[in-house]
């Protein structure tokens, strides 16, 4: 679903500490907002392979957070992408979720034996009413 990164960082030592305060304070700042963009609540879920109910729970938590909430996937997942769309809008009526706007496109990827191939993709937009 998502990447986590950690930023290390090291201290140097320089003659002029008002240059070693800055430094720091902008490492922590760098850490601070990674840690912060990566931890907070996501307006994206992305299809893969799990069950269908993952990306649902996943789907309508995210949407107790957010107003709206994008589903995407590429290529055979898309039928998944969609049931997890319908199943929030549809079996959930009475929260008050909608499909808003749909978005189909395609990428191209490197196949395995090397050579480009396009695969399809939707974005699928569900948002609270």
């Amino acid at each position: 679903m998502g990447f986590m990164t950690t930023d290390i960082t090291e201290n140097t030592e320089t003659s002029n500490t008002a240059q070693t305060e800055t430094a720091n304070t902008a490492q922590t700042e760098t850490a601070n907002t990674t840690q912060t963009e990566s931890s907070g609540p996501r307006d994206t879920v992305y299809i893969g392979k799990k069950p269908l109910m993952a990306y649902v729970t996943t789907t309508i938590i995210q949407l107790a957070n957010l107003p709206v909430v994008s589903i995407k996937a590429r290529g055979m997942s898309i039928g998944r992408a969609v049931d997890v769309a319908q199943i929030v809008s549809r079996k959930t009526e009475n929260a008050g979720y909608s499909v808003g706007k749909i978005q189909i496109g395609s990428e191209t990827l490197e196949s395995k034996d090397g050579r480009p191939r396009n695969v399809s993709t939707i974005e699928i937009e569900v948002k609270r009413n």
